[in-house]
């Protein structure tokens, strides 16, 4: 896995560090903790820029940021909540989950978009609250894009400050990455088997 990130990344440049980070924004199949830092690799081995690497992921999770924002808005909470209520259990998102995103973010406004971009369990989750409650795109932007390079910024800087020990990290970190990758998938798979619908109401 770790290897394949890498190729992928030199293969790919910028363009596929924005599209994996955008797909990780949507529905993340490999988490930032690991794409970025190895796109700091890439960096630190002269393949890439380091500044170019953090302003493609950020621009790549920021876009799957609006991905979500505009789904909010566009279709309101009650909708979201009657989506949610429909297909929660493939979503692993109930109701009441999306009750409790949008109180938080009534009460933190601003912030909650800053800081939530900066919480990985929370990192997409809270950019559809902000499109149900209509904060301007641009507020959004500006909060939404801060947080983001912030959180870029960090694992990336992390990744190209380790490459002398790249080789060592790779064999720590080659099987971590499975071991993450499948527990993610693992994951899922309970929560969609626990899910309980009735209970999110």
């Amino acid at each position: 896995m770790f290897e394949w990130i890498v190729g992928l990344v030199e293969r790919s440049g910028y363009l596929g560090i924005a599209l994996l980070m955008l797909a990780e924004n949507v529905f993340p199949p490999i988490p930032s903790e690991l794409i970025m830092p190895l796109s700091g690799f890439a960096a630190a081995r002269g393949e890439l820029s380091l500044v170019g690497v953090v302003l493609a992921g950020s621009a790549g999770s920021l876009a799957g940021a609006c991905v979500w924002y505009a789904l909010g808005r566009r279709l309101g909470l009650d909708r979201v909540k009657r989506f949610a209520g429909r297909h929660g259990r493939w979503l692993t998102l109930s109701p009441a989950e999306v009750d409790r995103a949008q109180g938080f973010f009534a009460r933190h406004s601003a912030k909650a978009v800053l800081f939530g971009r900066l919480i990985p369990a929370v990192r997409t989750l809270i950019s559809l609250p902000a499109g149900l409650v209509a904060m301007p795109w641009p507020t959004f932007l500006l909060y939404s894009g801060a947080g983001t390079l912030a959180w870029t910024a960090l694992l990336a800087g992390a990744g190209y400050l380790l490459e002398g020990q790249y080789e060592a990290v790779g064999r720590w970190l080659d099987p971590a990455t499975k071991a993450i990758v499948g527990a993610a998938a693992l994951g899922y798979l309970y929560r969609v088997a626990t899910f309980r619908g009735a209970g999110s109401r």
